[in-house]
């Protein structure tokens, strides 16, 4: 929705256009700029005969203003355009044109004369923008200068924005104050120290937190800062009515005050409300009365209690209260709500897509696998340090099979000489083995 740049009134270049931006600005969701507005009748003709054109400009952060133009010129969203202002001209973004201006213009203003709005005076000169910038670099010092100076005079007051007039000739103070405050000095010490035109203008707490912007508890941006332009009053009740806890850290938004969208769905509730029975509602039974702990307003369920077993809630339909408080204004009372107690049917869990692999795990590439790294680190020492005595092992190996061979030899000559014994034994000594030392020489 809104880029960095927003609150200075610019949008990243140096046209005021967002950088980059192939639609000069005119997004089909929304431009850049704060408090957009769909133009959801571009491209139809105007149904005002003979009407006077209109243009919406946008000035700093949410300031936006109507102004009329002549034939001579053709402004579109997205262009720099100057106009008149009260003292001087000033300089700002078409937002928006066509028959959709003058519906807005209706809606906020319904009594006012359009031939009495200012005029567009032309689509803005290089000259122009470069001056523009140049103002607006000074609101951020001016702003903090001037917090100083309000607080040497102890002024019971929070200057919240400051912004400088396209021309540089006078420059608005917005602030906010519990209390009247008289800034005549203020006024006379800013004049004599900026040389310009100055005006105070007071805003409440939710118009500051509407041009500061931020983003909310819900992680979206501030409704004030992007659509919402009328600031309802939001008491306690709203907060009773939907059954949510008082507790004004939760409920208060960036302001400081109740959260507007606490408004958001409070008809919703109270007409959901108009069925359920006033006050503080009991029931009695033979066992004692029972009493309302909890309410589930769109499903039309009530917990009751009784003192005598506080600790076992009993559901009921809206329906079954209504019966029992009937017999309770007839003189009747049920044994115990244990038989009206409703239970819900249990939901069967139907097979939904299940995560078997670990594919949606957002920590799957931060674990590692101990043994693949200790397998990979096995392999490097095995090819690096343990080469050589690999070749050492395989000549030992060759020494070892050519000693097994040996012994193997030996063991067989054994064998055979232990079975031509056996054999001689058998035949009865007959015979002689032959000696096998070699005679003797002279």
């Amino acid at each position: 929705m809104g880029c960095g740049s927003c609150s200075s009134g610019a949008c990243g270049s140096s046209g005021g256009t967002p950088a980059g931006c192939e639609n000069n600005g005119n997004c089909s969701s929304g431009g850049c700029g704060k408090l957009e507005v769909f133009d959801w009748l571009a491209g139809m003709e105007s149904s005002a005969v003979n009407s006077t054109p209109l243009i919406e400009v946008r000035f700093k952060n949410t300031r936006k203003e109507y102004f009329r133009y002549g034939t001579s010129i053709t402004p579109s969203v997205g262009d720099i355009v100057m106009v008149e202002a009260s003292h001087g001209t000033d300089v700002g973004a078409v937002t928006l044109t066509g028959e959709l201006v003058r519906v807005q213009l209706t809606r906020k203003n319904p009594k006012t004369n359009i031939n009495s709005l200012s005029r567009v005076i032309r689509i803005a000169t290089q000259e122009d923008i470069d001056l523009w910038q140049e103002v607006q670099k000074k609101e951020n010092d001016t702003m903090v200068s001037a917090r100083k100076a309000a607080t040497s005079l102890k002024l019971d007051m929070k200057i919240s924005d400051v912004e400088y007039q396209g021309d540089g000739t006078k420059a608005i103070f917005y602030y906010t104050s519990e209390s009247r405050v008289d800034f005549r000095e203020l006024i006379k010490k800013f004049a004599g120290t900026y040389k310009v035109r100055v005006e105070m203008k007071q805003i409440g707490a939710r118009q500051e937190a509407a041009r500061v912007g931020g983003i909310g508890s819900c992680g979206r941006e501030l409704c004030c800062s992007t659509w919402l332009t009328d600031f309802r009053s939001v008491s306690t009740s709203a907060a009773r009515y939907q059954q949510l806890a008082i507790n004004p850290i939760k409920l208060a938004g960036q302001c400081g005050k109740l959260k507007c969208c606490l408004n958001y769905e409070l008809d919703s509730y109270l007409d959901a409300l108009k069925e359920f029975p006033e006050g503080d509602v009991k029931l009695k039974t033979k066992k004692g009365i029972a009493f309302l702990q909890k309410t589930d307003i769109f499903r039309k369920t009530l917990w009751f209690n009784s003192k005598e077993d506080p600790s076992v809630f009993h559901p009921l339909k809206l329906e079954t209260v209504k019966e029992i408080l009937e017999m309770n204004k007839n003189n009747k009372f049920p044994e115990s709500l244990k038989q009206f107690a409703y239970s819900e049917a249990p939901v069967e869990d139907l097979p939904d897509y299940e995560n078997v692999v670990g594919q949606d795990d957002l920590n799957r590439f931060n674990t590692k696998d101990k043994k693949k790294n200790t397998n990979r680190n096995r392999n490097k020492r095995k090819s690096q340090g343990k080469a050589p005595q690999n070749t050492q092992n395989n000549k030992q190996g060759q020494g070892g099979n050519q000693q097994g061979q040996k012994k193997n030899h030996s063991n067989q000559k054994r064998k055979s000489n232990a079975q031509a014994n056996s054999q001689n034994q058998e035949s009865g000594g007959s015979q002689q083995p032959q000696s096998k030392s070699k005679p003797k020489t002279n």
